[in-house]
């Protein structure tokens, strides 16, 4: 098996095709995550108010079941299959047939095609499984920072740990590198907010920010962050003006960073060398 996986196309498609699957388990983690950190949020404001925590339906990410929110289906296994059965239903409930989101899909073929060039980028081995678990975990911040504008400390801190422990080994880099890198990855940003708040007394971004910073730091090494930093705010500055001329959104409301980070973090994973060379050449 271990010989048949060594083959690159062999490993990128069965890599993209277990994607897949992750993806539509993504979508769970990118719905209930947030969720399930509100109710625990209720729960401990309860405890210190010394109420009775409030009644809600146990959430976890396997149970219940997934179901229409419209209607209450539950979907059963051949409706779960990814893409193809969004595609089958033609993007409604079996039942009610309510519209399902085109976004599930996209985070199922995204997911899958995301990690199968992560598996023909790195090939089978240790930089290979590493990059493929970093996709997933950037993808699921991506949606639920999208979604609720938080980076769960459920997934970034992991993500940092994670880095360090592929780094001992210098999978993408040095050890050292990649230590230096989670500091300055969580400074760098945490100075850029106090420097806003103080000058503004508004909060630029959040914490949770400095943490995926530090990941990606702990990931690809302190010297991957300039680009990184660079190539984020210049999507995000690209976005943000799209939005407030073209949406009319409003220049208060809040816009999240997170997914301009995981973006770029991506871009510095697989063509972080020449993005650094190129950057170097322009001075």
């Amino acid at each position: 098996m271990i010989e048949l996986l060594a083959n690159p196309a062999v490993f990128a498609i069965t890599a993209g095709l277990f994607g897949l699957i992750v993806g539509s388990f993504l979508n769970v983690v990118i719905h209930r995550l947030p969720k399930m950190m509100e109710a625990d949020w209720q729960c401990q404001c309860a405890e210190l108010r010394g109420e009775e925590p409030p009644a809600a339906e146990p959430l976890t990410l396997a149970t219940p079941r997934s179901r229409c929110p419209n209607c209450g289906h539950g979907i059963t296994a051949i409706e779960n299959i990814p893409v193809i059965s969004w595609l089958g239903l033609r993007g409604k409930c079996s039942a009610c047939k309510a519209p399902i989101s085109i976004r599930y899909p996209l985070v199922e073929a995204i997911t899958g095609l995301l990690s199968a060039y992560a598996a023909w980028h790195f090939g089978f081995g240790p930089a290979g499984i590493g990059a493929i678990l970093l996709v997933w975990a950037m993808i699921a911040l991506t949606g639920i920072d999208f979604d609720t504008q938080l980076l769960p400390d459920s997934i970034t801190l992991p993500l940092v740990w994670l880095g360090l422990l592929f780094n001992l080994f210098g999978t993408y880099t040095s050890l050292s590198s990649a230590v230096i890198g989670a500091v300055a990855g969580y400074l760098s940003l945490w100075s850029v907010y106090w420097g806003f708040k103080l000058a503004t007394g508004k909060e630029g971004m959040g914490y949770g920010d400095f943490k995926l910073l530090a990941a990606i730091g702990a990931w690809l090494g302190w010297q991957m962050l300039p680009a990184t930093i660079l190539l984020s705010s210049l999507v995000g500055a690209i976005v943000g003006i799209g939005l407030i001329v073209l949406a009319k959104r409003g220049r208060n409301v809040p816009i999240p960073f997170g997914p301009y980070l995981a973006a770029a973090g991506l871009l510095a994973l697989f063509w972080g060398k020449q993005i650094n060379q190129a950057y170097l050449g322009i001075f």
